[in-house]
């Protein structure tokens, strides 16, 4: 198994991956009413980023599902695509039979598993995921995917900036990894302490990942909140009252919306309180694969700081394995009913 160092070392290869494998699948907005995507975890928070991106740029609603079952306005004008890198995820593979129940049209990615067995029995376009990762370690090449998908729906052409980002990636790696020390020392005196993600619209999905990758890498409570939508509720709970490592991430996108920033910086500097605002000028697609390698880093400085098991996610294997055993339960008494 591929370890996390090694994958970040490498990230930018998982782009010229994606690039080297994929090949037009023939969906074009026009064609359809709706984009849905669906996937969970490491496999799931591409769809976020990609949805996100294009906020301001599809001509279709996107949505995306990290459940069992699809919406039901599903239909055979709606545009699925699934990830699951095992190609064995329950939740995806409930998802797939929905899908293809409701006649929609199908796009998935894979390493193998159920998923691909589908995708080939069904005559479907499956994207290979290169196998040896950890699902959390592959958001390049699912990212990657998605944005050439989608960007071939809405007529999009993404493989020139891909290009662009994987040498700029490669270019500015020293640099990524330096600053990813920069935020570990000013969090490694509190590291034991809940992180809390503040983010605007543009930088949410970012700090969605950030927390997932403290929680599986680090085996730390991370949690998000959305601005301005948490200074309506969540901001009046801030007292000094826990100590915590607070990040606030956002571009300079709204005015309104960075003075919101400004308060709260002032708010929480609160002598028990990590208070940590990273303003990010200029939002672009490289900038999404930029701040989403600092902050991967950091959470591998952070596991290795406090001597956390990188590879493996105990507690959700355990998940897993009992959730297979009440299926079995669960079948045999159908079966005997």
């Amino acid at each position: 198994m591929i370890t996390h160092e090694t994958s970040l070392k490498e990230f930018s290869d998982q782009i010229a991956y994606s690039l080297s494998n994929y090949k037009q699948h023939g969906c074009k907005a026009e064609s359809f009413n709706n984009v849905v995507l669906g996937g969970l975890g490491g496999s799931g928070i591409g769809a976020v980023i990609a949805k996100s991106w294009l906020f301001d740029k599809a001509t279709l609603p996107i949505e995306t599902i990290n459940d069992y079952a699809l919406p039901q306005y599903v239909n055979e004008k709606t545009l699925v695509v699934l990830n699951s890198y095992s190609g064995n995820t329950e939740e995806t593979i409930a998802m797939f039979h929905d899908a293809k129940s409701k006649g929609a049209q199908i796009v998935c990615m894979s390493s193998g598993g159920v998923i691909k067995e589908l995708s080939d029995a069904n005559d479907l376009t499956c994207y290979p995921l290169k196998t040896g990762f950890q699902p959390r370690q592959t958001l390049g090449m699912g990212l990657s995917y998605l944005l050439l998908i989608l960007g071939e729906c809405f007529g999009i052409d993404y493989a020139e900036q891909l290009q662009d980002i994987q040498s700029k990636l490669i270019e500015n790696q020293e640099k990524q990894i330096l600053s990813a020390n920069r935020i570990f020392d000013y969090f490694k005196s509190s590291l034991k302490n809940k992180f809390v993600i503040l983010a605007d619209r543009a930088m949410y999905p970012l700090a969605v990942r950030f927390a997932q990758q403290i929680n599986e890498n680090a085996k730390l409570e991370a949690f998000v909140h959305p601005v301005p939508e948490c200074n309506h509720n969540v901001l009046e709970s801030y007292t000094d009252r826990l100590p915590t490592n607070f990040l606030m991430l956002y571009t300079e996108e709204n005015v309104r919306v960075g003075s919101r920033f400004d308060f709260i910086s002032g708010h929480l500097e609160m002598d028990n309180n990590r208070v940590l605002p990273l303003a990010i000028p200029d939002y672009d697609l490289y900038t999404i694969f930029d701040v989403n390698y600092r902050l991967d880093w950091f959470s591998v400085l952070a596991a290795n700081a406090l001597d956390a098991d990188l590879m493996n996610v105990p507690i959700l294997t355990s998940l897993k394995e009992f959730m297979s055993e009440v299926q079995e339960v669960q079948e045999d008494e159908s079966e005997e009913g």
